[in-house]
């Protein structure tokens, strides 16, 4: 007689599959059960005894902040996790791999990847008991110790790539900035035909001149928005219509539009083909907006007379540093404070004190 007749049990509904010769089951399982049941080995016990790594939980409030704000629309992917004990299978039908997968109440189940998850779902609950009812993949191997253990983290963490900024931007409709940053790359000079969607960095025969998210970071920068504030209606017209307005006064832009100039010539030879020039542009832009309209214009007539040139040594160690572009946040505002000097915009006393502080730094 198998030892589960003589415990209580948990039992999941599940699918039985092999992999490298070896059992493995995939269950659903309610959230509410999800705090309780999983373990995950606690920070004090030393690396080399654990098979996972140190929680951190930093990233835990933004996680459980996502299922409380997306409760109809959220996406969770599965746990993968290891049962320390002995388990049994119950076919629905005779040689079937459909049934139900039998764990001792007291058996140890280990995180092996999700260990955050399970966090951000504990964290959720207590905002959102409602949640209880929902169900999360589960990915159940059997135990064969710590080194195995160990092994199962490694490879399935060798191999995990994050999307780019760019496609993450894309595919991101939730975030306001995210969406904002497509209007734009779609619908707008001088980004529509130019924004590259898929990479944050432009390849050097591309045709592309802007990355995607960096558009999204430049329009943050414009409106003076944190990473996690959104933007307003009247907030995404001001933006798409300041970069209507500069783009007038991009000779290098509209030669690129108009095939004059190539994309890849463009950004070997100018720093306005780059991030560092968009988002100082953004800065000047920030303060550009309040002025009235006869002023902006005035203002922005003059961004035309700027050589954008990376030899003009009015960029050298602001734009450039050892002859090459810096995207430093440091950079990107001494940039910006050489174009608000050209076009005369008045410098506050605090930014002339930043800019000595950079520039002797």
């Amino acid at each position: 007689m198998s030892n589960l007749e003589n415990n209580y049990c948990y039992s999941f509904p599940a699918v039985r599959g092999q992999q490298a010769g070896k059992p493995f089951y995939i269950a659903t399982c309610p959230l509410r059960l999800i705090p309780k049941i999983f373990m995950y080995d606690e920070e004090e016990v030393p690396v080399e005894l654990r098979a996972q790594r140190t929680l951190n939980k930093s990233r835990i409030p933004e996680m459980a902040r996502y299922l409380v704000e997306s409760p109809h629309d959220y996406v969770f992917s599965a746990i993968t996790a290891s049962i320390g004990a002995e388990i049994d299978f119950i076919e629905v039908e005779k040689n079937s791999n459909i049934g139900s997968l039998k764990v001792p109440m007291d058996a140890q189940i280990l995180i092996n990847d999700g260990q955050h998850r399970r966090a951000a779902i504990e964290e959720a609950l207590k905002e959102r008991p409602e949640l209880s009812q929902d169900n999360i993949a589960v990915l159940f191997f059997v135990d064969e110790g710590l080194k195995r253990s160990q092994q199962m983290f490694a490879d399935l963490n060798k191999y995990a790539v994050r999307p780019s900024p760019s496609l993450g931007t894309m595919y991101d409709h939730r975030d306001q900035a995210s969406e904002l940053a497509r209007y734009l790359a779609l619908n707008t000079k001088p980004f529509a035909g130019f924004t590259e969607f898929e990479r944050s960095t432009i390849a050097v025969k591309s045709s592309k001149l802007f990355t995607l998210s960096g558009i999204k970071q430049a329009n943050r920068v414009l409106l003076g928005k944190g990473t996690k504030e959104g933007f307003n209606e009247d907030e995404r017209q001001v933006a798409a219509k300041f970069w209507e307005l500069l783009n007038i006064y991009m000779p290098e832009w509209i030669q690129v539009q108009n095939k004059q100039l190539s994309a890849a010539e463009f950004r070997q030879e100018y720093i306005s083909a780059h991030g560092i020039g968009l988002q100082a542009l953004a800065l000047v832009g920030r303060d550009l907006i309040k002025l009235s309209d006869s002023e902006k214009q005035t203002k922005l007539k003059l961004i035309a007379n700027i050589n954008w040139l990376k030899s003009n040594q009015a960029w050298a160690h602001r734009a450039m540093q050892h002859g090459r572009l810096s995207k430093a946040m440091s950079n990107i505002f001494l940039t910006s404070m050489q174009i608000k000097r050209e076009i005369g915009l008045p410098l506050s006393k605090n930014d002339v004190l930043k800019e000595k502080e950079y520039l002797n730094a």
